[in-house]
């Protein structure tokens, strides 16, 4: 049941990593490799972690709907993107309905200081209006997608007691990176990195495109010049922060139980000393 549920969620992440290749029409040979080789490489990386008893890097794997919420995101920003710049060449109702709504979020998120905003600003100023346009619904569809991520976790978060609702929850399985014995408390600990990881989650809209601003000669033809390196761009922009934004809150949320179960436990030592 373990290697079936693994092998699904590896190729569940390879389709994900070819959206692009396999709904574009690319006549670079090497580019198709190279995607093949990631999705590959991504898809043996995933059947292992889930394969093994104890995984080493995917964090919260016994703790579901937490790593699906995150690669059902990615694939959604990927292929609304791919659907985006698949319609400057070949154009249907489809992609042009989520142009028309990605168009419409960027417009309304274009404003002085706002992510969409600097994302736009950090193109060459040589870039042409019809790539601006691109860029802008591109930026604000992947960032509707994510911000309906975060709210859909919250809900889970909220309705199902996310993840107290598991009463075999093993905290050190499903944080592999987390070294209990190195630091101080580890409430403290799992606190002040969850207040890192939503700090970054926050920030992280806004420095990614002053970074790529300041690399203009890497990032012009890197996000403009390939279909397929403006998907990737954009659907990480949006990703890495939200990503991290479930982190943080479910690292904060780990902290809260092992505080309550601490709690409990000392007044139930405190009432067994009590004398009868």
């Amino acid at each position: 049941m373990r290697l079936t549920g693994a092998l699904v969620r590896a190729v569940l992440v390879g389709i994900v990593i070819a959206t692009p290749s396999l709904l574009l029409s690319h006549p670079n040979a090497e580019s198709n490799e190279v995607v093949a080789l990631l999705a590959l490489f991504a898809a043996v990386l995933t059947f292992v972690e889930y394969a093994v008893v104890s995984p080493s890097l995917i964090e919260f794997r016994d703790a579901p709907p937490f790593n699906r919420i995150r690669i059902l995101s990615l694939f959604v920003t990927v292929f609304m993107l791919t659907m985006i710049a698949r319609g400057v060449t070949s154009a249907t109702p489809m992609t042009e309905l989520v142009t028309a709504v990605g168009a419409l979020i960027g417009n309304a998120m274009d404003f002085p200081f706002s992510p969409v905003r600097l994302v736009t600003n950090a193109a060459p100023a040589s870039t042409p209006t019809e790539s601006l346009i691109l860029l802008q619904a591109s930026a604000g569809m992947a960032y509707l997608v994510s911000l309906v991520t975060l709210a859909i976790f919250l809900i889970i978060l909220r309705l199902w007691n996310w993840p107290s609702q598991y009463a075999q929850f093993n905290v050190w399985i499903n944080l592999p990176t987390f070294d209990p014995t190195v630091g101080g408390d580890v409430v403290k600990r799992l606190t002040r990195d969850a207040q890192v990881n939503i700090a970054l989650g926050f920030s992280l809209p806004f420095l990614i495109p002053i970074c790529f601003y300041y690399a203009t000669d890497v990032f012009a033809p890197l996000t403009l010049g390939s279909a397929q390196t403006l998907i990737w761009v954009m659907a990480l922009w949006a990703f890495l922060p939200a990503s991290l934004f479930m982190r943080g809150i479910a690292m904060h949320r780990v902290a809260q139980m092992i505080d309550a179960k601490r709690s409990a436990l000392s007044r139930a030592a405190s009432r067994a000393l009590q004398p009868a």
